[in-house]
């Protein structure tokens, strides 16, 4: 295997993206980025990494302002424009002389397992899709949350809008907190369960502006499921404290080829350990059966 580094721009800012390469000629490729305020080296490696052993490239990329991309605020997690940033990514990619960009699938996990769907649906055609541990409703996932929860992060959103609004710089909040203190995740499993995949040299800050709350809510990827015209691969956790297993079910019943595979796990399991091994094992299975089937 090897790494090659291959920026591109979003909206004019520059995103970082580096290319996994296998030993093959011209091998498919699979475009990854990460879920909610996260880096691509917050264990994507690792499954870029099995997914080169199966004989398919990968293309990790770094939101703008987040990780290596430029771009301010830091940690600016806004789904809008996220998307936007798939789509620069998939351009980027179908453009790349190393791959064969007409044998391309998306890969995302938790807030990137929507955008995958929104992106397929926006910027197809695409071979395949695997979503992990999806967001797939602001709506479904805010109001499994207690009220209390709920009347603070819209304080908190607000007072970071209005800060926007009058040139300040933003409110932030964390991203990931114990129970007992206000995080945008904060269940038992969020805080140990996100600090696993932090590298332990990460020059990450625990924070994002608090707008989030807003954009969360609002993001609604189960609208555009029908219009992916591509096999998807769901994972979806049994066991998940942020996702409702209901609604991931009800997201992928709108999708004319999807495949749904349940696993007793929480949110965090699939990126680690023995579940990590299953996971990507049943993921690289899948992509090997859309891609390296069409050569």
């Amino acid at each position: 295997m090897r790494t090659v580094e291959s920026d591109f721009e979003s909206a004019g800012t520059r995103c970082a993206g580096t290319l996994y390469l296998p030993d093959e000629e011209k091998p498919p490729v699979v475009v990854m980025a990460h879920g909610f305020a996260a880096e691509r080296s917050f264990r994507l490696p690792a499954f870029a990494s099995e997914f080169v052993d199966k004989g398919m490239a990968v293309f990790l990329f770094d939101y703008r302002n987040f990780g290596d991309s430029e771009g301010e605020p830091r940690n600016l997690v806004n789904p809008l424009r996220h998307v936007r940033d798939w789509g620069a990514a998939i351009s980027h990619v179908r453009g790349l002389p190393e791959v064969d960009s007409s044998r391309l699938a998306l890969w995302g996990s938790s807030y990137s397992g929507g955008h995958v769907m929104v992106a397929a649906a926006k910027y197809g055609p695409v071979a395949a899709v695997v979503s992990q541990v999806p967001f797939v409703d602001g709506i479904s996932t805010t109001f499994g949350f207690s009220l209390g929860f709920i009347a603070k992060c819209v304080v908190h959103g607000i007072r970071d809008i209005l800060r926007l609004v009058t040139f300040r710089s933003p409110y932030l909040v964390p991203v990931i907190g114990l129970p007992s203190t206000f995080a945008m995740m904060n269940t038992p499993e969020s805080y140990p369960g996100y600090m696993a995949i932090v590298p332990d040299d990460s020059e990450w800050r625990n924070e994002c502006p608090a707008r989030a709350a807003i954009t969360l809510a609002l993001y609604r990827p189960v609208r555009y499921a029908s219009r992916i015209k591509c096999p998807v691969l769901v994972i979806a956790a049994e066991k998940d404290s942020l996702i409702s297993l209901a609604s991931v079910r009800r997201t992928a019943r709108k999708i004319k080829h999807s495949q749904v595979v349940p696993l007793p796990v929480g949110h965090f399991d699939p990126y680690v350990g023995e579940w990590f091994d299953r996971v990507v094992e049943i993921e690289g299975d899948f992509l090997r059966e859309h891609l390296l089937s069409r050569a």
